[in-house]
């Protein structure tokens, strides 16, 4: 069901893959950005990007030009292009005061949005005359920091999630560079930085996770207040809350599940059907073997062993039976039917989701 990568005792607080998911790039919670590649069941170790001088934010990694993105506290943001096989920095002008906060490549490639506790987000696109990636600010209404944002498959929508307890979905049109774009379900006015649409979270609490469907049609948002939201373009926001702890991201697996990661340190797949119009959870996907130890039998035979050899039962008490010990930060897509954590234990783990195809097609919501 999951395959477990561990990476050290540091927290990752980011990751991304290259195209053909044989390298990744994350970073240990510090200021570099570490690439390893895959070799037989391990990972090499084979380049470091230092440039940031504080902790870095966000990776983002371009699969069809190969070129890496990332972003830091210290407010700056680098594009890496691999020439002569070392990666080389080229300047982003982000015009920000305060530190970036996440980082994504459009469909394209052609530009990218990042997102900043300056209440804007910056839209860059590549300037060749002066040779540096310059950017556009979307500033109105956001009134705090962006945390989450996901572009949709027409290269020109962009939603942010944010700390004001709000999302949006923004035209990131530059007609520099994009043909001019067709009506969507968003709406047909897309000139730069036009807001397309606005939700307020059921429960106040930031949008940590945002994510477009396949189609581009549906939104879903999750939330600090363990809230799933989704909506569909032009429509209104169903949300369900949920017993488990916030998650902090969230991807589409289809057009009708959605996977969910936070602080359970377990996925959480949901159904969504009618347009978006229900929601309902269907499963957890970090499941214990049957008779495999997580049992209700053998954690308290766990609990006597323990009792009997040291006199306590706190070994036992916070042993997690899940692939994650900590909390999970980013779900990313890996592929059809697969998709990869990180978390706070060090751990990548990259999940095969095909067996659940069957129990989320049963799935039925009242």
């Amino acid at each position: 069901m999951g395959e477990v990568f561990n990476f050290g005792v540091h927290p990752i607080s980011c990751h991304s893959w290259n195209h053909d998911r044989t390298q990744i790039a994350l970073s240990p919670n510090s200021n570099d950005v570490l690439i390893y590649k895959k070799s037989g069941k391990k990972w090499d170790h084979i380049h470091t990007l230092s440039e940031h001088t504080l902790k870095v934010t966000d990776i983002d990694w371009a699969p069809k030009t190969n070129r890496i993105v990332t972003c830091g506290a210290d407010r700056n943001a680098y594009v890496w292009q691999l020439t002569n096989g070392e990666w080389v920095q080229e300047l982003v002008i982000l015009r920000i005061n305060r530190a970036a906060t996440y980082v994504r490549w459009s469909p394209q490639e052609d530009k990218f949005a990042v997102g900043s506790s300056s209440r804007m987000i910056s839209v860059c696109y590549f300037e060749s005359d002066n040779n540096w990636w310059v950017s556009k600010h979307i500033k109105k209404p956001i009134r705090s920091t962006i945390v989450s944002l996901d572009w949709h498959p027409n290269n020109i929508l962009l939603a942010a999630g944010c700390c004001d307890y709000k999302a949006y979905v923004f035209s990131a049109y530059i007609k520099e560079i994009n043909p001019k774009p067709g009506p969507t379900v968003w709406g047909k006015k897309m000139t730069f930085g036009c807001l397309m649409q606005e939700f307020v979270m059921p429960c106040t609490g930031w949008v940590h996770g945002i994510a477009f469907s396949n189609s581009g049609d549906c939104l879903a948002m999750v939330s600090h207040g363990s809230v799933l939201s989704v909506a569909k373009g032009g429509g209104e926001l169903t949300s369900i809350r949920t017993e488990f702890l916030p998650f902090n991201d969230c991807v589409w697996f289809g057009e009708n599940s959605i996977i969910a990661g936070g602080h359970d340190c377990n996925p959480v797949l949901f159904k969504v059907e009618g347009d978006c119009s229900k929601v309902a959870f269907a499963n957890k996907l970090d499941q214990p073997p049957k008779g495999g130890g997580g049992g209700k039998a053998v954690s308290a035979m766990n609990m006597f062993k323990m009792m009997d050899k040291k006199g306590t039962v706190e070994a036992t008490s916070t042993d997690l039976t899940t692939k994650h010990k900590n909390a999970i930060i980013q779900v990313c897509v890996y592929g059809p039917h697969q998709f990869s954590t990180c978390g706070k234990d060090g751990n990548v783990v990259v999940w095969d989701n095909k067996s659940l195809e069957a129990s989320i097609a049963g799935l039925r919501i009242n």
